[in-house]
């Protein structure tokens, strides 16, 4: 029991089903998985495969249709509206395909949106922000706004704004998917030091075969299950 509550991320026979056109779609069908605080895992599977739906189910973007999921030892699936916006902020860090970064905000600016939110002091905020864009090479831009970074700088600076609040989660979907090849790699490189430096636990949703080689668990899916579940 104690490791259970230990874990990062719990899952217990969840599924998710969708009504479209009056019939159910069965997006994510019966998946129990436990993920470790400071592990650097992939879900991975086809188109449809159910993988960016678990994954906002884990970051109560989306309620299950039953079982339960429980992160940081928390419950996810009693929790109201207000209790989920309140451990999204505190708990998860979120990775977009699309970066999310506001247009008029600075580069540092954007990455210490969350802890403006938890009502982190200017100065205290400004030192947590400036030591992690110079620890992933970013030092120099932080004055720059969105509009005049590469999307490879402004991934990396929404992997910040991710992490800056030491969640006990981050949750990536399709991180890599609008980046060339170094970009990408960088990125990688960038999180694989966050995990491996900070202890962030990270978890995927990707069908980028370099995210799949970097991660040290990949759980494959299909039509909503669990196909294999390899540990490296």
């Amino acid at each position: 029991m104690n490791q259970q509550n230990n874990a990062a991320v719990r899952t217990d026979e969840v599924w998710k089903i969708f009504e479209q056109e009056a019939e159910e779609v069965q997006a994510v069908r019966g998946v129990s998985l436990t993920i470790e605080p400071g592990e650097f895992t992939a879900m991975a599977g086809p188109s449809g495969s159910g993988k960016t739906t678990l994954l906002n189910l884990i970051g109560g973007l989306t309620r299950t249709t039953k079982g339960q999921i429980h992160v940081a030892g928390q419950e996810l699936t009693a929790m109201s509206n207000r209790q989920l916006a309140r451990i999204r902020l505190d708990q998860i860090g979120f990775v977009f395909q699309a970066y999310n970064l506001l247009p008029v905000l600075t580069a540092a600016e954007n990455a210490e949106f969350p802890l403006l939110l938890q009502g982190m002091d200017l100065s205290e905020r400004r030192k947590k922000v400036h030591a992690l864009f110079e620890r992933t090479g970013l030092a120099g831009l932080e004055d720059r706004r969105p509009g005049k970074l590469s999307g490879g700088q402004q991934q990396r600076v929404a992997v910040i704004r991710a992490v800056v609040g030491e969640p006990a989660l981050v949750l990536a979907d399709e991180p890599t998917a609008n980046l060339d090849s170094e970009a990408s790699n960088q990125l990688l490189d960038m999180m694989e030091e966050l995990n491996r430096e900070l202890g962030t636990t990270f978890v995927f949703a990707t069908h980028d075969p370099r995210v799949m080689d970097r991660a040290r668990r990949l759980v494959r899916l299909v039509d909503g299950s669990v196909a294999s579940d390899e540990r490296r």
